[in-house]
């Protein structure tokens, strides 16, 4: 029986995809094969000897030391596209906010609590002070056509928007599901420029934080709307705040608070309610389930972020899985060190992902330890595992 680690609260839908007889899941595991997270931080934990894999209930990856666990052979799992609808929802909502004014408009209401009869006339009295544009006719910048992007794009096509998408990494299956009629932007210029809202949904990396900044917000239109559902790493707040409060960006709404942008005329900040609802948190369980167990079982990966994707079906035998540094010689060494041990090799997949490569094989005979130590004498071997 494996040990997997929960490090949240995860939904149930998503811990019965364990099988009872095959794992045991529990909050105090102390010697896990895998561990399912949602947001807890990990940067500080002591990951253990015995860990494989960590399948993050989500997204992001932002509270896992990736890097990390790429040198010590832990593959991270995260779950993409399973919080989509419900982002996707909140980030339409949020370009209604963005333009409409709804919330300093619900709490200037708020404040008319005990007026009595008179908050009809005040009402019709003050409401146009937040007159604001519809939608239709629009221009929205998509920064970013994956799984929540596409979706953001095609139904704002629907509302009479007209819809420019830039991703310079769209993947085929995006590309498939995208809206004819969203315009391809070739350069983020270009969608600054020409578009009255932008919405955003890139990952943070090395290269994205801090994308909406001074120079950006220069390139867009007078009195812009943004729209901020993926991470608050993305803006450079400073830059943000100067914006609003010379008017070259309208408004703000974002999904991540923080103490400079509280109470601030035209920033509108929500709690992190992007996926925070049942639907979502059940789809990200049960995919980071599903993904943990596979990998465990089969040792194949699905939506890893620091490994390769690799599947093979099983053909009978034993399975020999080889975590290696992408370097030249490994898969010859590998297939070399099965032969010496006469393994017949059955079936084999070998994939790479910049610095690091996944070889599984299928082999028939007898597995014993004289394998396993000469495949983890291989320079470059990281992890070996037999299933």
């Amino acid at each position: 029986m494996q040990e997997i680690l929960t490090l949240n609260s995860i939904s149930p839908k998503g811990v019965e995809r364990l099988s009872s007889s095959l794992f045991h899941v529990a909050d105090d595991v102390e010697a896990p094969a895998g561990i399912l997270v949602r947001s807890q931080n990990m940067h500080e934990m002591e990951l253990p000897e015995s860990l494989l894999a960590i399948a993050r209930a989500g997204a992001g990856t932002n509270n896992i030391p990736v890097e990390q666990c790429t040198a010590r052979g832990v593959v991270v799992f995260n779950t993409p596209g399973a919080n989509a609808n419900a982002v996707k929802e909140l980030t339409i909502a949020g370009l209604i906010m963005a333009c409409r004014n709804l919330a300093p408009a619900l709490d200037w209401v708020g404040g008319l609590k005990g007026e009595g009869d008179a908050v009809a006339k005040l009402v019709e009295k003050g409401k146009s002070r937040f007159v604001g544009p519809e939608l239709a006719g629009k221009r929205l910048g998509v920064i970013g056509l994956g799984a929540i992007g596409v979706k953001v794009a095609n139904v704002a096509t629907h509302l009479g928007l007209e819809v420019y998408g830039y991703d310079p990494y769209i993947s085929v299956e995006a590309a498939w599901n995208l809206s004819r009629n969203v315009i391809h932007c070739v350069n983020l210029n270009d969608l600054y420029s020409q578009c009255d809202l932008i919405t955003v949904h890139v990952p943070v990396t090395k290269d994205t934080v801090g994308l909406i900044n001074s120079e950006a917000i220069a390139q867009m239109k007078q009195g812009v709307r943004i729209v901020n559902f993926a991470r608050g790493e993305l803006v450079d707040n400073g830059a943000l705040l100067a914006g609003v409060r010379t008017g070259r960006v309208g408004c703000y709404v974002c999904d991540f608070p923080t103490e400079e942008l509280l109470g601030e005329p035209g920033v509108v900040a929500l709690p992190h309610l992007g996926a925070s609802t049942p639907e979502s948190e059940e789809n990200c369980a049960v995919m980071a389930a599903d993904q943990l167990r596979d990998y465990l079982l089969n040792g194949n990966i699905h939506n890893s972020v620091n490994l390769p994707n690799v599947e093979l079906p099983r053909v009978g035998g034993s399975r020999i899985c080889v975590l290696h540094k992408n370097v030249p010689g490994m898969l010859s060494g590998i297939t070399g060190a099965a032969s010496e041990a006469g393994l017949n090799i059955e079936n084999l997949v070998n994939k790479s992902r910049r610095d690091v490569a996944y070889t599984m094989l299928d082999v028939s005979g007898n597995v014993g330890g004289g394998v396993v130590a000469r495949l983890k004498g291989l320079e470059g071997c990281i992890r070996v595992r037999i299933i």
